[in-house]
């Protein structure tokens, strides 16, 4: 199953609790930031983007990458090429881990951009008003109310997100998507 959602619609938070009922969730974010310190990777970045993206220790220094990669599409392009063929076999060694689980679930911002819907059954989008999307970004990044709507405004509208997803949960008040996603858990259990 996949879970997606824009920034600050808090499908961590769902992933989180998924994770409390015994679901397997693979958090894409989490999972890729380990898979770019492996070593074979940050050689790999290196050749492509120079040894100023190290740091004297040869770890990554993701600032130096982000501040590449940030505004040259073409960089991203590179790096996205180096770390999503890893993260999807590292993706694909923790679905072998988890094959006995009834569900297993893949939470990422970007399922439908990169194509790993094609994998999910079912796809849960994740969806909350605009404003308060922001006031969670402002609360737990070190942000701008700007930068937040530009990233908002790079991603899939949650209009687009929802017309390709089986099941939406309208994340405002954490005790109503709870019972919205244990409804969905049930629906999927019966199935």
């Amino acid at each position: 199953m996949g879970l997606t959602g824009g920034i600050g619609s808090g499908k961590t938070t769902i992933a989180n609790y998924l994770q409390s009922k015994g679901i397997p969730v693979y958090i894409s974010d989490v999972e890729a930031k380990k898979v770019m310190e492996f070593p074979d990777i940050v050689i790999k970045i290196a050749e492509a983007f120079g040894n100023e993206v190290l740091d004297s220790n040869n770890i990554l220094n993701r600032d130096k990458l982000a501040t590449i990669v940030f505004n040259n599409p073409e960089k991203l392009k590179q790096l996205n090429a180096i770390v999503h063929p890893a993260v999807k076999k590292h993706f694909d060694n923790w679905i072998i881990q988890n094959q006995n689980a009834p569900i297993i679930v893949k939470e990422t911002a970007i399922l439908f951009e990169s194509g790993s819907y094609k994998d999910c059954d079912q796809i849960i989008t994740v969806s909350a008003p605009i404003e308060t999307r922001i006031a969670r970004v402002l609360k737990r990044d070190n942000s701008t109310r700007e930068k937040i709507l530009q990233r908002i405004n790079n991603q899939l509208s949650d209009d687009e997100r929802i017309a390709r997803s089986q099941f939406v949960v309208m994340n405002e008040n954490f005790e109503e998507t709870k019972k919205q996603v244990d409804e969905i858990l049930i629906l999927l259990k019966n199935k």
